[in-house]
C-alpha cells in the first residue's frame, strides 16, 4: 500500500489499512553512521532509508549489512600444513584431486 504518515506516495510495506503497522506508526529517521549511504532517500520530514524502516537497529551488530560506503573486510584464512604429512602424501601420490 501508499505510505500516508512519512513518506507520501510511496509504496510501503509495513502500511495497512489501519495505518502504519511498523512500531510508532511511523519510519525512524537515518543515524549518524547512514549519512553517507547512496540508499537515503530526502523527504520533506527529514532524511529515510529506501530499505528499512529502523535504519539504526542495522548498526547495532558493527555494520549495516547493505550500507553502501563502508567496504567488507573479507579476511582470508590459509590453513597450515604440516610438513611431514604433506611429503608423505606426495610420496604416496596422493593428495587433493
Amino acid at each position: 500500500m501508499l505510505c500516508q504518515t512519512i513518506k507520501e506516495g510511496i509504496e510501503c510495506t509495513f502500511m495497512t489499512k489501519r495505518g502504519c503497522s511498523f512500531m510508532g506508526g511511523t519510519c525512524i529517521t537515518v543515524v549518524e553512521d547512514c549519512v553517507a549511504c547512496n540508499k537515503i532517500v530526502e523527504y520533506p520530514t527529514g532524511q529515510y532509508c529506501k530499505v528499512y524502516a529502523d535504519p539504526g537497529s542495522r548498526w547495532i551488530t558493527g555494520r549495516c549489512a547493505i550500507a553502501s560506503h563502508t567496504a567488507r573486510d573479507i579476511k582470508e584464512s590459509a590453513q597450515k600444513i604440516n610438513p611431514m604429512k604433506a611429503s608423505k602424501r606426495a610420496s604416496k601420490g596422493g593428495g587433493k584431486k
